[in-house]
C-alpha cells in the first residue's frame, strides 16, 4: 500500500488512541509488524504546543518511520498551521481525526461531529492538504449517526481535496463502540474511490482480519483496541494472511519480556513517576489473560515508583514460566 512516497509493508496499521498511542506503544508495535502507527490526536489550538502533554505526544525521537500524526480540531486554519507544525517536528504524514467518537471531542465539535457539515470537512482537507508537502490522510467513521451514514460522500470529497488515504471505522458516531461494525459502508467506499482505503472495527484475530478484508476489499486494516496489552497482534496476523498458518501464541516469559521494553520506554519517555503511573493500565491489559491477574494488578497498581513495579512484573512473570532477562 503506497501513502504518498512511503510504501506501508505489511498493510496493517495501528490506530491512534488518546492516551494509549504515544512514542513508547507506537515503537513495540511497529516492531511487532505494524506497518505504520498513528499518533495520538495532537490539539491544533497553538496554545496549548507548549504544554508538558502536548511536548511529549510530538516527541519523535529514534521513532522508526514513516512517522504519523494525527491532528485535531475544526478550524481549517488552525489545523493547517498545526500540520506545518508537527511537519516541522517529523512528520512524514498528517492523518485529520474525523473519527473520535468521545463526547468531549464531538462537543467541540472535532471528531465524528465534523461529519455533519460536509462543506467545512472540504474546507479542512484542502487547507491541510494545500499546508504541507507530505500525505494527508483522514479518519472517518461510517457517518455521524445511524440514520445518517455519509461516510460516501465524505470520502469521495476527500479524495477531490487531495487527501492520499483513507481509514473507515464500521460504525456511526453514535454507535462509539457499542454493538458489531458494518463492513458494508466500507466496501462501498472501496469501490468508489482510487486511494487506498483502510477498514476498522473490531479485527482482533488473524481469521477476522482475513474475513475483513475479503468482505471490504480494502487495501489494509487499522488495528485499535484489539492491540491492547496484544502489540504482537500485527505479527500474527501478518503471518497468517501471508502463509495461512495460525502463529503460537508467545510463551508469559516472552509476553513479560515485551512488557517489561513497553514499561523502560514509557519510563523513559514520561519519567520514572509519571511513567509509573501511565504504565498501570498497560499492565492490566497485558496480564488479563494470565492467571492470578486480577489479584496481581490490584498489588502492582498501588505501587508508585519505576523499579518498584518493575520489579513486581518480573517477579509476576517469572511465577508463570521460566525466568526472563531482568
Amino acid at each position: 500500500m503506497q501513502i504518498g512516497p512511503h510504501s506501508i509493508s505489511p498493510t496493517l496499521v495501528l490506530a491512534p488512541m488518546a492516551g494509549v498511542t504515544d512514542r513508547a506503544f507506537r515503537t513495540l508495535c511497529r516492531k511487532l509488524g505494524a506497518g505504520l502507527a498513528v499518533s495520538e490526536m495532537t490539539i491544533s489550538d497553538a496554545r496549548f504546543w507548549n504544554t508538558e502533554k502536548s511536548r511529549t505526544r510530538m516527541d519523535h525521537h529514534d521513532e522508526p518511520g514513516p512517522i504519523s500524526v494525527q491532528i485535531a480540531g475544526n478550524d481549517p486554519t488552525l489545523l493547517a498551521q498545526a500540520a506545518r507544525h508537527n511537519v516541522a517536528l517529523g512528520a512524514q504524514i498528517i492523518d485529520i481525526n474525523m473519527g473520535c467518537p468521545a463526547k468531549k471531542v464531538c462537543k467541540a465539535d472535532a471528531g465524528s461531529a465534523l461529519m455533519r457539515d460536509e462543506a467545512l470537512v472540504e474546507r479542512i482537507c484542502r487547507a491541510v492538504v494545500a499546508a504541507v508537502s507530505v500525505p494527508v490522510t483522514l479518519k472517518i467513521r461510517t457517518g455521524w449517526s445511524r440514520a445518517e451514514r455519509n461516510a460516501l460522500t465524505i470520502a469521495r470529497i476527500a479524495e477531490d481535496a487531495g487527501i492520499a488515504a483513507l481509514a473507515v471505522h464500521g460504525r456511526a458516531r453514535d454507535d462509539h463502540f457499542n454493538g458489531a461494525a458494518e463492513y458494508e459502508t466500507i466496501a462501498s467506499i472501496k469501490r468508489a474511490v482510487r486511494i487506498p482505503v483502510l477498514a476498522n472495527g473490531d479485527v482482533d484475530t488473524p481469521q477476522k482480519a482475513r474475513q475483513v478484508l475479503a468482505e471490504t476489499d480494502a487495501d489494509g486494516l487499522m488495528i485499535g483496541r484489539a492491540a491492547l496489552g496484544r502489540p504482537w497482534i500485527f505479527r500474527d496476523i501478518a503471518h497468517y494472511l501471508a502463509t495461512g498458518e495460525t502463529l503460537t501464541q508467545p510463551a508469559p516469559e516472552q509476553v513479560g519480556a515485551w512488557l517489561l521494553e513497553h514499561l523502560d520506554a514509557l519510563y523513559e519517555l514520561y519519567g520514572e513517576m509519571q511513567g509509573a503511573r501511565i504504565a498501570r493500565k498497560h499492565i492490566q491489559w497485558y496480564c488479563a489473560d494470565h492467571p492470578d491477574s486480577t489479584a496481581f494488578w490490584q498489588s502492582v497498581n498501588r505501587l508508585d515508583r519505576a523499579a518498584l513495579q518493575r520489579a513486581a512484573v518480573l517477579e509476576y512473570f517469572c511465577r508463570l514460566a521460566l525466568p526472563i532477562a531482568a
